[in-house]
């Protein structure tokens, strides 16, 4: 529904998140889960997910890749099999140790990091300031003062991207440019149609081998065999 693409890195993410939680005992998210629950529980609360659609995202993020960077990106998926402790978690929580991991991303993947980091930044930045924004009370006639009270907002946020909604804070915010799918590449078009001709290549060998053994074995039987001479005698008769 989504595309070859990003459903091919939804997978491979399902992957890296199946291997955080055996290496943890606990999925990641958790965080989101629990703002939920806690939400369920204040009167009158309203639970907004906040963060921008995953789709959107994927598929920036693949478009903003080139060819070999995705190859480099899927086979590191691929292959992780890197043990992470609660420890390492604990650590990832250190301001300056978080900044270096995101340096690196960085430097190996700038379109990435700016694609699954920064612009969600925007995103989140400006749906918190949506959220934020004063609430009107209703008034009994037009001739009657407007009158607001302070909204009152609670933000679950990865920590990644506490320090650049902190950035923009104060930004004049536009997300109609970071909400739009780029069309696909001549790459990605190309590997699309060598995997649909892949699969259904291989669809139809494995049809023809079954179909092949299928009809030997009927053939074999000696049912087949008797009725098959019966009709081979039929017009000697």
């Amino acid at each position: 529904q989504n595309g070859v693409m990003s459903g091919l890195m939804q997978m491979l993410l399902l992957k890296v998140s199946a291997h955080i939680t055996e290496q943890l005992g606990m999925a990641p998210g958790g965080e989101f889960r629990e703002a939920f629950k806690e939400a369920s529980k204040v009167p009158f609360c309203k639970f907004h997910l906040g963060d921008r659609p995953i789709p959107v995202t994927f598929k920036r993020a693949i478009a903003a890749l080139s060819f070999w960077q995705k190859v480099k990106l899927a086979w590191g998926l691929c292959f992780l099999s890197d043990p992470i402790s609660k420890d390492d978690v604990e650590k990832c929580k250190q301001k300056d140790l978080l900044e270096q991991m995101m340096a690196e991303m960085i430097g190996e993947f700038p379109d990435l990091h700016r694609t699954i980091v920064s612009e969600r930044d925007i995103y989140l930045t400006y749906m918190l300031k949506q959220a934020a924004k004063q609430i009107e009370l209703p008034r009994a006639s037009e001739s009657e003062p407007r009158k607001y009270i302070p909204s009152v907002v609670v933000g679950v946020v990865g920590m990644g991207h506490v320090p650049g909604i902190e950035k923009n804070w104060n930004s004049d915010l536009k997300i109609q440019e970071i909400m739009s799918v780029p069309p696909p590449s001549a790459s990605s078009k190309i590997f699309k149609y060598v995997l649909k001709a892949t699969v259904f290549g291989l669809l139809g060998y494995g049809c023809y081998r079954i179909g092949h053994r299928t009809v030997q074995f009927v053939l074999s039987m000696p049912a087949t065999q008797s009725y098959l001479q019966r009709l081979a005698e039929m017009p000697q008769q």
